[in-house]
């Protein structure tokens, strides 16, 4: 199995069409002053072994400007793991998490949920066997508990493209193991993928 970088995954996923967040790799504070990023900007240690950003605190928000920037490399590089650094542009919006997981019984199935850093706890999710129709990315979208609360607060169409793509994604490529998009930000203008993790066969 081959597990890839943040960076390689995006990479992949944005060859495939997906909408990635602005972003720039770096591995030194000289390379930060020629980002051509508008602030506020999101920086990451990035690793294959650093999973869970947030719970490790490999990743700073609202960086206003590169001297700030620049001392929150140094710090991020003394993270166990770090192999880079990645610098994105901050967006708004509300966050979900899609993915795909290859199961023995069905093949590949699709997954939605709320998303941030408390997925695991809430259990906001839906699941559907690939491949899915229109009609089943807006059903996944209204059996979530938080329905209600986002469905007035995002462009709907903005999801249900990205999970129909997923759905594509899923029957281009049959090696996919496990891939996580977590967070997918949306908004009342545009859907941008912040965070993505991927396993091949």
């Amino acid at each position: 199995m081959k597990q890839l970088t943040e960076k390689e995954a995006e990479n992949f996923l944005e060859k495939e069409q997906f909408d990635i967040v602005a972003r720039k790799t770096i591995n030194s504070s000289k390379e930060l002053e020629k980002i051509d990023i508008d602030f506020p900007w999101v920086m990451k240690a990035s690793g294959k072994n650093i999973n869970h950003k947030k719970k490790m605190g490999a990743i700073q928000l609202n960086i206003k400007n590169v001297k700030e920037a620049k001392r929150i490399l140094e710090n991020l590089k003394k993270m166990n793991g770090c192999e880079e650094i990645i610098v994105q542009k901050q967006v708004k919006g509300e966050e979900f998490i899609i993915g795909l997981k290859n199961t023995s019984e069905f093949g590949l199935a699709i997954m939605l949920g709320k998303g941030g850093s408390k997925v695991e706890e809430e259990k906001d999710t839906s699941f559907r066997i690939t491949p899915i129709t229109k009609n089943d990315a807006k059903k996944m979208f209204r059996e979530l508990k938080s329905y209600k609360i986002m469905k007035g607060k995002i462009k709907e169409e903005l999801l249900v493209n990205n999970l129909l793509k997923l759905s594509e994604l899923a029957q281009n490529y049959k090696d996919i193991v496990e891939l996580d998009i977590n967070p997918l930000i949306i908004n009342k203008k545009e859907a941008k993928i912040v965070d993505a993790r991927m396993i091949f066969n």
